[in-house]
């Protein structure tokens, strides 16, 4: 391909990315995916570029754009190499006119700006980083493996690359995690003959950290309803070498019934949430959010911060977090939640992490302990 039509892939994958963003559809990492599986000509490098193209658009745009062009446009309005792309020519864009919509640069939508504390580095490329297993490996052991690794700060069990690269070689000995999703399975303190649950497990990123932890002593249950997302656990935790996880598929609505005879010493809750912290992984997220969708969300962070205190034994802990930067789904959530339950206070102040003050995506973290 040549650079003009790697510029034309970005606009049509940008029209399609823009699109399942009002249909709430497949995420543009999907999207991008399914567009190369059916241009077999398009060589390893043309993939990166059109996908750094891409993603540079999304990261420039902070409403939705009209179309794809526009979004291609407003990035090339600050590249002059860019423009020349626009030529015309068979397969490449044809040239920009003066009275073309451009989409305007910024860092979210406007009704989300004010609700968000901290803006900056939300939209910066992220670093890769590892969580090294401690059932299988030291840090040091891994480091080793990777020359062009550094620790990560905060989290004794990261390391951290500032670009992707191949982690075959270590398959078993690290999962892919973000620092601050490390911090969020540290912050419960699980250890080894505890019963713990991780309620939202999904695809068990926490849960292997958790078993770790616990270095497969004890009782780890991981709960989720997506029975697709749970699935994916029993193969990684065979790989991790997690051998005493088991999990509760939940029917929603009648979840108190299938965890009726749990009394856990931890439960963490990693509810589900806008994501407005990991906006650098997934920028178009920002498109997809209205403020409908945070009710509905901070309705659900409610429901299932009472399911969770419900397992806690007393003088227990209740880990909740999310990964969100607004308010509504951190701070305020806790204080509704403190209010309605005197049995509870908040074990240490809570914790928010943010790209800009932390190096790691936006995160709230609060940990509660119920009163014996």
């Amino acid at each position: 391909m040549t650079p003009a039509a790697r510029v034309q892939a970005a606009i049509e994958l940008l029209d399609q990315i823009i699109v399942a963003a009002h249909e709430n559809g497949a995420a543009a990492d999907t999207l991008i995916a399914r567009y190369f599986t059916t241009r077999r000509y398009a060589g390893s490098k043309d993939r990166r570029g059109v996908r750094e193209l891409v993603y540079a658009a999304i990261r420039r745009a902070g409403e939705i754009p009209a179309s794809g062009r526009a979004a291609m446009i407003g990035l090339a309005s600050e590249d002059a190499a860019l423009v020349a792309l626009f030529n015309g020519a068979n397969n490449c864009p044809a040239p920009i006119s003066p009275d073309e919509p451009v989409a305007p640069a910024g860092i979210a939508p406007r009704w989300l700006v004010e609700k968000l504390g901290e803006l900056s580095g939300l939209l910066d490329r992220a670093p890769l980083d590892l969580r090294v297993n401690r059932l299988k490996a030291t840090r040091a052991d891994v480091l080793a493996l990777f020359p062009n690794a550094t620790p990560t700060p905060y989290s004794p069990d990261g390391i951290r690359f500032a670009e992707p690269v191949p982690i075959d070689i270590a398959e078993g000995l690290v999962e892919v995690q973000d620092e601050g999703s490390q911090l969020i399975a540290l912050a419960t303190d699980a250890a080894p003959g505890m019963t713990v649950v991780d309620l939202c497990a999904g695809a068990g990123g926490k849960t292997l950290a958790l078993a770790a932890m616990m270095q497969n002593k004890g009782r780890l249950i991981a709960c989720d309803v997506d029975r697709s997302r749970l699935s994916r656990l029993q193969p990684r935790a065979e790989r991790a070498g997690a051998t005493r996880i088991e999990t509760i598929l939940l029917d929603p609505g009648r979840e108190a019934e299938a965890l009726a005879d749990i009394a856990a010493d931890i439960v963490l809750v990693d509810a589900p949430c806008s994501g407005t912290g990991t906006w650098r992984r997934n920028p178009e997220a920002r498109w997809r959010l209205t403020p409908a969708r945070i009710d509905r969300l901070m309705a659900l962070q409610a429901r299932v911060l009472d399911i969770g205190a419900n397992l806690v034994k007393p003088d227990g802990l209740l880990v909740y977090a999310v990964c969100s930067l607004l308010p509504e789904e951190g701070r305020v959530q806790v204080d509704a939640f403190l209010a309605a339950h005197p049995e509870w206070r908040l074990d240490v102040p809570a914790r928010t992490l943010t790209p800009a003050s932390d190096g790691t995506d936006g995160f709230f973290i609060a940990c509660l302990r119920r009163s014996c």
